[in-house]
């Protein structure tokens, strides 16, 4: 079976315009895997290799969910959302994965989009730094995210169901995305999916440890 995941590298701000987004319907709720299960044997589905992520940490800002800033082997990633189609399903625009140290002009564009304020005195940043800052800021909050994830298209369109576990806390998900709407439209459709809400990875880590936006 092939790998759906690709390699985890250093992209600038200007490689990572010229990827053209996919939107994402994504679901987190105890139970739906079971859901997706039960549909995902339709004579269409392709299956590939599971896969334990390595640990990542995110940065939750009270100001926003439209703006996904991760940090992933080393790499600080960032993504913003920059569209939404008729169906509401979200498309991130990549803005760069950023190797350690960070330089200060990098690190005070990702803050612009988390809509913080931070005092920045120094050329670059480490990582340690990075996340000691963070974790005291009173507007961001440091979530450390696991996933075990299990990768399968139908009809070309990319999907996933997922154990993530924010903070030790488990919650089930799942996903389709595509820059074909309307296919994403008939997988979700046909995965039992189409009546949930669909909800990016930022408003269900605030959800699940507790953060108030």
């Amino acid at each position: 079976m092939a790998e759906v995941y690709g390699e985890n590298k250093a992209t600038s701000a200007e490689e990572a315009a010229k990827i053209v987004p996919r939107a994402e319907f994504r679901v987190f709720e105890n139970g739906v895997i079971d859901t997706v299960k039960d549909n995902i044997w339709n004579g269409r589905t392709v299956l590939f290799k599971k896969r334990r992520m390595p640990v990542e940490t995110y940065f939750l800002s009270v100001h926003t969910n439209e703006a996904n800033v991760k940090v992933r082997e080393g790499l600080l990633d960032i993504k913003t959302k920059v569209d939404e189609t008729p169906d509401g399903y979200e498309v991130f625009q990549p803005r760069g994965k950023f190797q350690f140290p960070v330089k200060k002009d990098d690190l005070a564009e990702i803050l612009s989009h988390l809509k913080v304020e931070m005092t920045l005195d120094q050329d670059e940043y480490d990582i340690d730094t990075f996340i000691t800052m963070a974790r005291a800021h009173h507007e961001l909050s440091v979530v450390n995210v696991e996933k075990m994830r299990y990768g399968f298209t139908i009809d070309d369109i990319i999907c996933e169901y997922a154990y993530v576990w924010f903070n030790g806390a488990m919650i089930e998900t799942a996903c389709a995305e595509s820059e074909d709407y309307d296919g994403m439209r008939k997988v979700i459709e046909d995965l039992g999916l189409s009546s949930k809400p669909n909800t990016n990875y930022l408003r269900a880590a605030k959800k699940v440890v507790g953060i108030m936006e």
